[in-house]
């Protein structure tokens, strides 16, 4: 059996409670109404209840204005008027236990979450990608995946888009056209997106979600105030991180069914900002996710200024509704007022259509879930005041709460450890350094035939030079043995010349012969 909780009187009869049934707190709800009406006032209402009866929440301060919610509340006339109207004879003011955080680690504890946790789709949705270059991103992934690159941080990712953009050639055949045009309007969008702060997003320690579901030693559960007054400036940003938390919930918790109370509240303010120009693709897994996160013991409670910023079929899911006053000065406003009647069931009392115009700041139209989980007839009440103070904490104050967290230096000091941008760029000192060797060896190979040429060259030139040597030596060899020949010749022919003068006559000349023919070998 669940809690009542009680978050108005009715405006007719302040003695009678609207209240929302814990155990159906889970199905989900919606605060609308124009600005200036008191939906952040029944947003603080609701977050309070929830927490004092042991339900963490996690809620973005869009305006600054919520962290009030961390501080004691104190009286005062419009307040103490206030709740006489309601018949309240006393309020017993009391802080939210809260946790801050900070998506840019500036008013609260850092959130960060990895590349790969966050995955293409929400990615692209952040990044504003059209479908090719999602397809594109998706297969980056992909190939980080199958190579074992780690995507970490932003600088991976960076790392990883131009490893992919080098080798889209090779890496074509298995993985299809990988586009430069696509590729480089990834990387200028990511330029883009880590100039307005979302690449401190990235990183680790990532977040454990399940930080969010915890209560103090009173057993009230804490409030998880995010300050989204600078994440509202990059709304893409903004919207793609709260949907990336109901993922994370969606598949890290247990399916529980209907409880007495859920495990955890989600408010997701500027609920607008959620389908806006989401893909097909994303806007079904935002209705998946809603739809289905209630079997985790998860009520999500959308706040926004018009239900028709609410897609159909979202708000068939919302069985808590608080519908502030709306404007009719033109036709759309006039439409949004038909579609926030429409959704009620009509109390015979008074016409929804007129009553939502007329409404009262702090005044709503209210309809719940019953005990039997079938929607009560429409109720037009008064919410109740808060318990906290409705001016926003110093600095200071903030400070001081941080630092007594229970979270308290677990996320605060960023891990940097090697993923793909180290592994990648070891990669390519091996590649380098292997190149390096290759054209080192290439040179000495190419010096070492250059010396080779030049000896046979050498060789060459010297056994030229020796046959010419050679030649030279047997050409003056031969004159020798001419000049040798011719000498003996003339000296035997002078010797023998005058032998026959000396010795006249015939027996000397016989003589000359005879010795002649043994010098020349004749007989």
């Amino acid at each position: 059996m669940g809690t009542p909780i009680v978050i108005a009187k009715k405006t007719s009869d302040t003695t009678q409670d609207i209240v929302i049934h814990s155990q159906f707190a889970n199905r989900h709800g919606l605060i609308a109404g124009a600005t200036g009406t008191g939906k952040t006032v029944t947003l603080k209402v609701l977050a309070e209840s929830f927490s004092r009866i042991g339900v963490p929440v996690f809620l973005a301060d869009a305006k600054g204005d919520v962290s009030s919610i961390a501080k004691a509340g104190s009286s005062n006339p419009k307040f103490d008027e206030r709740i006489k109207n309601l018949g309240i004879d006393s309020v017993l003011f009391a802080a939210s236990p809260t946790i801050f955080w900070d998506l840019f680690g500036e008013q609260g504890h850092p959130i960060r979450t990895t590349i790969s946790e966050i995955g293409p789709l929400l990615l692209a949705q952040m990044l504003n990608l059209n479908d090719t270059q999602e397809g594109v991103l998706a297969a980056v992934f992909r190939i980080a995946d199958d190579q074992g690159l780690l995507l970490i941080d932003f600088k991976d990712l960076k790392a990883m888009l131009t490893y992919v953009s080098e080798n889209a050639s090779n890496l074509k055949a298995e993985y299809g056209n990988l586009s430069p045009a696509s590729l480089g309007a990834i990387q200028r969008n990511l330029l883009a997106l880590g100039d307005q702060g979302g690449d401190k997003f990235f990183g680790e320690p990532s977040l454990d979600i399940l930080d969010f579901i915890q209560t103090d030693t009173q057993g009230r559960g804490y409030i998880n105030l995010l300050a989204a007054d600078k994440l509202m400036n990059t709304p893409k940003l903004y919207a793609t991180f709260l949907l990336w938390m109901l993922s994370e919930l969606f598949e890290k918790l247990p399916e529980v069914g209907d409880l007495d109370k859920p495990k955890l509240v989600f408010f997701f303010d500027e609920a607008h900002l959620l389908f806006d120009n989401a893909s097909p693709t994303l806007q079904e897994k935002i209705k998946q996710v809603i739809r289905l996160i209630r079997s985790k013991g998860v009520g999500i409670y959308f706040i926004t200024q018009s239900p028709l910023d609410i897609p159909e079929d979202v708000l068939g899911q919302l069985g808590n509704r608080v519908q502030h006053a709306l404007r009719a000065f033109t036709p759309k406003d006039q439409k949004a007022v038909k579609t926030a009647a429409d959704t009620f069931r009509a109390n015979p009392e008074f016409k929804v259509d007129d009553a939502i115009t007329q409404l009262a700041v702090g005044e709503a139209l209210i309809s719940c879930l019953d005990e039997q989980g079938t929607p009560q007839i429409v109720e037009r009440g008064m919410v109740m005041p808060p318990y906290s103070s409705f001016s926003p904490i110093t600095l200071e104050e903030r400070k001081a709460l941080m630092a007594q967290s229970i979270v308290a230096g677990v996320y605060d000091q960023e891990v940097d450890r090697d993923s793909a941008y180290e592994m990648l760029q070891k990669k390519m000192s091996d590649s380098t350094q292997q190149q390096i060797a290759f054209d080192i060896a290439a040179e000495q190979a190419k010096q070492l035939e250059a010396m080779g040429k030049q000896q046979d060259a050498l060789a060459k030139q010297q056994q030229k030079e020796q046959e010419r040597i050679d030649k030279e030596q047997q050409k003056e060899a031969e004159r020798v043995s001419k000049q040798r020949e011719k000498l003996t010749q003339d000296i035997v022919g002078t010797f023998a010349k005058s032998a026959a003068r000396t010795l006249g006559g015939p027996t000397g000349q016989k003589l000359v012969r005879g010795l002649l023919g043994s010098l020349f070998g004749k007989r």
